[in-house]
């Protein structure tokens, strides 16, 4: 049964409109906010919001600056964490929500970290999706070869061969189907007739910052502001970005989190898988 939304915004602290998708449910449980990845959007949590939703919890998913129906960075410096993470304070203060569970695919698992870090006891439990505190070269290098191309196409059909070219082996089980749902939900009709990434070309440019020889944020202690509370901790069983060590250490300092591998999956699991299901289960019973 598909549960009825509404689209509402919010306005950042910087001045920008921004979109979310507000599923009701019963005020009396954390609300659940779903966080997408760098190029992806809301509408990659279709099916999994409505899941929960009908289960009656209440579900905010977010287009993060510069996706889907939220407005465009002008100083693309913002197009990164920190800035999103403060969109999200902004969302939940004026929503009035104290706790909630989070629901973060890749950059959405690292918001979620960090926000556990920065608001100590308002996260009521967590899944980090496919993304640690240690992210793998490969799988940034990889990123980096796609990120911003601003290609267009002609037809649904060409946008999900594009993705089966870039994304095939993360999902070597897909069917052509499948990729025209991930296209609809990753892609975009414009104005013109074309199809396009549904995401501001230039989130790119701080991504391209990144120095190989810079030394990363440590994010394990913000791994450990999750790491007792309820938490599923899912992998893709191929992932280039998120790696096996990196996910057995999680599991080492997090002893009581639900471990889940998806098999023959890449970077990143959708979600609507049935052990991620099953987990997911077990995760809100544990925040009811």
């Amino acid at each position: 049964m598909d549960t009825a939304y509404t689209d509402r915004s919010w306005q950042s602290a910087d001045g920008l409109t921004l979109h979310f998708r507000d599923y009701p449910g019963s005020g009396e449980l954390p609300p659940v906010v779903c966080l997408h990845g760098l190029t992806r959007n809301g509408r990659d949590f279709e099916v999994l919001a409505d899941y929960i939703a009908n289960q009656g919890r209440r579900v905010l998913v977010p287009d993060m600056r510069g996706r889907g129906k939220s407005e465009y960075a002008s100083d693309s410096d913002t197009y990164a964490v920190p800035a999103y993470v403060g969109d999200v304070i902004a969302l939940l203060a004026q929503e009035g929500i104290d706790r909630f569970v989070s629901i973060g695919t890749s950059m959405g698992g690292l918001m979620t970290m960090v926000m556990a870090q920065l608001l100590p006891g308002r996260i009521a439990g967590a899944l980090l999706n496919d993304i640690g505190p240690v992210l793998e070269t490969a799988g940034i290098d990889a990123i980096k070869g796609y990120l911003g191309q601003g290609r267009s196409f002609p037809s649904w059909m060409h946008a999900a061969r594009e993705l089966q070219e870039l994304h095939g082996a993360s999902h070597p089980g897909f069917t052509i189907e499948d990729w025209i749902k991930m296209a609809k939900r990753g892609l975009t009709l414009c104005s013109n007739g074309r199809i396009a990434f549904d995401y501001d070309m230039r989130i790119a440019e701080p991504f391209a910052k990144l120095d190989d020889a810079a030394v990363p944020p440590d994010l394990w202690p913000a791994f450990a502001a999750l790491a007792e509370q309820p938490l599923v901790l899912v992998r893709g069983e191929i992932s280039a970005l998120f790696s096996a060590d990196t996910f057995a250490e999680m599991q080492r300092r997090a002893p009581d989190a639900i471990a889940v591998t998806v098999p023959q999956v890449g970077h990143a699991p959708t979600l609507d898988e049935p052990e991620v299901l099953t987990a997911i289960d077990t995760l809100l019973t544990r925040t009811a």
